[in-house]
């Protein structure tokens, strides 16, 4: 990785090279979560903005397997989406966000999600998102993912998660501060 002069974090030519190579293959091996949609349109866009470059691959450096999962037609935009089969290994133990971290008085896990969704560039899936993206496939069978969540829980010192089990998506509620081995984020990224 490298920064720009403008400070955006980049990748090097080769890391660039290799993650579009990843992605298409990716892409073609998954026609059914992107129907109608075509390779050549989406590679344009990703060359042409080298900071969602950089932060999908930080989506599959964390165990995210980002993939195109739609295209937004008001604003022109591809919708990537982690779609590894559980929750992103690189982005477990984690509790909701900065403030359940310093809640925490001791065993604070190494970051929260939302710190290091934002970090990445990306945005936590929201629970319509998230159902959204089950429609495409069976995720997080064995574990779970942090969603975005309300303002109203939040302020009462609780957060959301998601998984799928017995062939139906569930929503769940903990703790913010709580972090497990088996929960982590996906992440979901327009370009």
């Amino acid at each position: 990785m490298i920064k720009s002069k403008a400070g955006k974090n980049l990748l090097s030519a080769k890391q660039k090279e290799e993650l579009l190579k990843m992605l298409k293959a990716r892409f073609e091996k998954n026609k059914v979560r992107h129907k109608g949609l075509v390779w050549d349109k989406v590679q344009p866009k990703l060359e042409a903005n080298p900071d969602k470059l950089w932060s999908l691959g930080e989506m599959e450096r964390t165990g995210g397997e980002p993939d195109v999962i739609g295209f937004d037609k008001k604003t022109g935009e591809f919708i990537f989406c982690d779609c590894s089969a559980e929750s992103p290994a690189g982005r477990r133990s984690l509790c909701y966000d900065r403030a359940a971290l310093n809640a925490r008085k001791e065993h604070k896990p190494k970051n929260s999600a939302i710190e290091l969704a934002s970090g990445m560039g990306i945005e936590i899936l929201t629970e319509e998102q998230y159902r959204e993206l089950q429609k495409l496939g069976e995720f997080d069978l064995k574990t779970s993912s942090w969603i975005q969540t309300p303002v109203e829980i939040r302020k009462l010192g609780g957060a959301v998660f998601c998984d799928r089990r017995y062939n139906t998506v569930f929503v769940y509620h903990n703790g913010a501060e709580s972090y497990y081995a088996a929960r982590g984020f996906r992440g979901l990224l327009k370009i």
